[in-house]
């Protein structure tokens, strides 16, 4: 008589998504990836076309509140400026990956793809992939615009009397 070892591991069965009926292995929602991202779209709030500031005499990006900085053309910096002009909606799920996906430099494009998680349904996590738009703009900093000026200031004062 022989006796039978039991395996010590077990694999988890296959259950039916709840929407379509396709076998897949349990997740906390009970449904397949696809018909969760048809229900749940995570990047809903997110803008999909940003503008941007740049000046053309001295080459700066406008970073608010009030400073123009020095980027390179898909550098770090430039990707951290855009990065924190959709800052508020990031704020709701959790930034995974950020690149610039290459364009024509006279484009005045700059497109970032952003890979975003979020916890959607029952603990279910969803990551999802998209391409930020940036439109850029030229405006003249305060700097250039006083050389063009030739050297012209505006002021205020205030005159008091007693």
């Amino acid at each position: 008589m022989e006796y039978m070892a039991e395996s010590t591991d077990r694999s988890p069965g296959h259950i039916l998504c709840c929407e379509c009926g396709v076998p897949i292995s349990p997740n906390p929602a009970n449904i397949c990836v696809a018909c969760l991202r048809s229900k749940v779209d995570i990047s809903q709030g997110i803008p999909k076309q940003v503008s941007i500031s740049f000046c053309k005499q001295c080459q700066r990006y406008f970073q608010p509140p009030g400073t123009w900085i020095q980027c390179a053309l898909e550098s770090r910096e430039l990707l951290a400026l855009c990065l924190k002009k959709i800052k508020a909606p990031l704020s709701k799920v959790r930034l995974v990956d950020a690149g610039f996906v290459w364009t024509e430099p006279h484009s005045k494009r700059l497109k970032v793809k952003l890979t975003i998680q979020k916890e959607v349904m029952n603990g279910a996590i969803l990551q999802q992939v998209f391409v930020v738009d940036y439109v850029v703009q030229s405006q003249m900093c305060g700097d250039c615009h006083r050389v063009e000026a030739k050297d012209f200031w505006k002021a205020v004062i205030q005159v008091r009397q007693k």
